[in-house]
C-alpha cells in the first residue's frame, strides 16, 4: 500500500511541477503563440498508458520469462540432499520476514549467481546457480539466499516495475514535446505531425532514456545495500560478507538477460559506475562491516 501511495504521490507532484513550470515561464503562451496546439493533460495520460503497460506486462510474465531465459529447474520435489537444504532454508527465511514460500529453482550457469523475481512478494521465484553451489560453501549460500528473499520482502520487484514506468512515462512525455515543437515551430507543420517529429520524438527518447536509466541504475544500487543488510540479518553479518567476499574472488561479471540483472547477488562491471545496476563489491563489503 505504501509503495502504490508513493507511486501516485510521485506522479501528481510531477504534474502539478509541469503545470506550474509551464505556468510559470509562460510556455504555453509561447507554445500558444507559434501554433504549438498541443494537449499537454491527454499527451501525459497517453505517455502514462504507454510507459507503464510494458513495465507492468514484463512484470506480470517475469517468472514465466526468468524460467524460460535462464533454463531454471523449479524443485517440486527434491530430489536430492542439496534441493531439499535449499528448499529448508528459503522456507525458513521467508517465514521469518512473513511472506509466502517462493518457487525455488536452479539453473545451469558457471558463474556464481542468484535472483528473485516475481509479480509481487508473495508469488515470487528464487533461484541460485550451479556455480555458486559448487563455488561457496553453505554458510554463504544461505547469505546470498537471504539477500534474494530480502529483495523479495522488500517488495524491489515490485518497486523497479513502478519507478521505470514512471521513467518511461516521463521519457515518453518530453520526447513528444519536443518532437512537436521541433515539428511545428522549426519545420512549421501545419496540421498532423510531419517526418521531423517521429525523427526528433525517437532521437529524444534514446537521448533522454540514457539520462533516465542513470535515475534508475541509482535506485538498483541503493536497493543492493538494503538487500545485503536483509541477507545479513536473515544469516548473519558475517555469512553475508563471506559471501561477497567469495563473489569478489571470483569477480566475474554475471549472465543474467535484461531486468534480471537487477535481482541478481553478483556485482556487475561496466564502463561507468553510473549504469552498474550494482555497487562495487569492496563498498558493499564496507557497508556491512561498518553496520556491526
Amino acid at each position: 500500500m505504501k509503495r502504490i501511495f508513493l507511486f501516485l504521490a510521485t506522479n501528481i507532484a510531477i504534474m502539478v511541477v509541469v503545470s506550474i513550470v509551464f505556468s510559470a515561464l509562460g510556455l504555453r503562451g509561447v507554445l500558444d503563440a507559434q501554433g504549438v496546439d498541443l494537449n499537454l493533460g491527454a499527451l501525459l495520460i497517453m505517455s502514462a498508458v504507454i510507459g507503464m503497460t510494458g513495465s507492468f506486462i514484463s512484470l506480470a510474465i517475469s517468472k514465466w520469462s526468468a524460467k524460460q531465459a535462464m533454463g531454471v529447474h523449479v524443485i517440486e520435489q527434491p530430489e536430492n540432499q542439496t534441493e531439499r537444504w535449499l528448499l529448508d532454508v528459503v522456507a525458513r527465511q521467508a517465514e521469518q520476514v512473513g511472506i509466502k514460500m517462493p518457487e525455488v529453482g536452479i539453473f545451469d550457469a558457471a558463474e556464481s549467481n542468484a535472483f528473485a523475481t516475481g509479480m509481487s512478494k508473495n508469488s515470487a521465484l528464487v533461484a541460485v546457480s550451479t556455480g555458486l553451489l559448487e563455488n561457496m560453501d553453505a554458510d554463504a549460500v544461505e547469505a546470498v539466499l537471504g539477500h534474494e528473499i530480502a529483495h523479495v520482502a522488500n517488495g524491489d520487484m515490485v518497486t523497479m516495475a513502478l519507478m521505470q514506468g514512471v521513467v518511461n512515462t516521463f521519457v515518453y512525455f518530453f520526447a513528444s514535446i519536443i518532437g512537436h515543437v521541433v515539428d511545428r515551430v522549426v519545420f512549421k507543420t501545419e496540421q498532423g505531425h510531419g517526418p521531423a517529429y517521429f525523427i526528433t520524438q525517437i532521437v529524444a527518447q534514446i537521448a533522454l532514456g540514457v539520462l533516465a536509466s542513470m535515475l534508475v541504475m541509482w535506485f538498483s544500487r541503493y536497493r543492493e545495500f538494503k538487500a545485503d543488510a536483509g541477507g545479513a540479518k536473515l544469516a548473519g553479518t558475517g555469512k553475508m560478507i563471506a559471501a561477497l567476499q567469495a563473489l569478489q574472488r571470483t569477480h566475474e561479471a554475471p549472465q543474467l538477460p535484461g531486468q534480471l540483472a537487477a535481482f541478481g547477488i553478483n556485482g556487475g562491471g561496466g564502463i561507468m559506475k553510473l549504469f552498474m545496476s550494482h555497487p562495487p563489491l569492496e563498498e558493499r563489503i564496507a557497508a556491512l562491516q561498518n553496520s556491526r
